[in-house]
């Protein structure tokens, strides 16, 4: 097998974009966020602030509580999020995984007031540094990685939720499909 050189540092890692939710976002819908798109961790978010974090450890804890259906992301979560910086080692990063007992941390950008999550590392980002095979295996990762501007995500985002209001209104549209 050959080794895999390239990423050193967290910000050749690291997936910029960071899936978040409303504090009251329901347990139910943040099951299917996690399994649709294989997350480790989501951030929640009010008025633009991140308030915490709800990842795979406080979703099971959730389903302990056996009558877990009434429960928002508000009351689940992890208040704070675990932080780090771009130029750190990986392997400096996977020890504050260990010792924080979480299974993400993030990296903050701060403007005009507001602190939001920009970019994330997670168990995920190391078990595929350590499966890949070639750099290429990694391209999509870090901050050189290839990916659509910040407009047309928005506009992407945007399409969905229409979509998504639509066929909550009129039930009957996904019907005659």
């Amino acid at each position: 097998m050959t080794e895999v050189v390239a990423p050193v540092l967290v910000r050749d890692l690291m997936s910029v974009g960071v899936e978040t939710c409303a504090p009251d976002t329901s347990i139910e819908e943040l099951a299917y966020l996690f399994i649709q798109k294989g997350l480790e961790a989501v951030v929640v978010l009010e008025d633009g602030h991140a308030l915490g974090v709800v990842g795979q450890d406080e979703m099971v804890r959730a389903y302990t509580m056996g009558d877990y259906h009434h429960l928002t992301a508000r009351d689940v979560m992890r208040e704070g999020v675990p932080q780090i910086p771009p130029d750190i080692p990986l392997a400096t990063a996977a020890q504050i995984m260990l010792d924080l007992k979480v299974r993400a941390l993030f990296l903050m950008h701060h403007a005009g007031g507001v602190e939001y999550p920009a970019a994330y590392i997670s168990y995920r980002h190391f078990l595929r540094h350590m499966a890949a095979r070639s750099a290429d295996d990694l391209k999509d990762l870090g901050i050189y990685a290839s990916r659509q501007s910040p407009i047309q995500l928005y506009l992407q985002r945007r399409e969905a939720k229409r979509c998504k209001n639509v066929s909550t209104v009129n039930p009957k549209i996904n019907e005659q499909e």
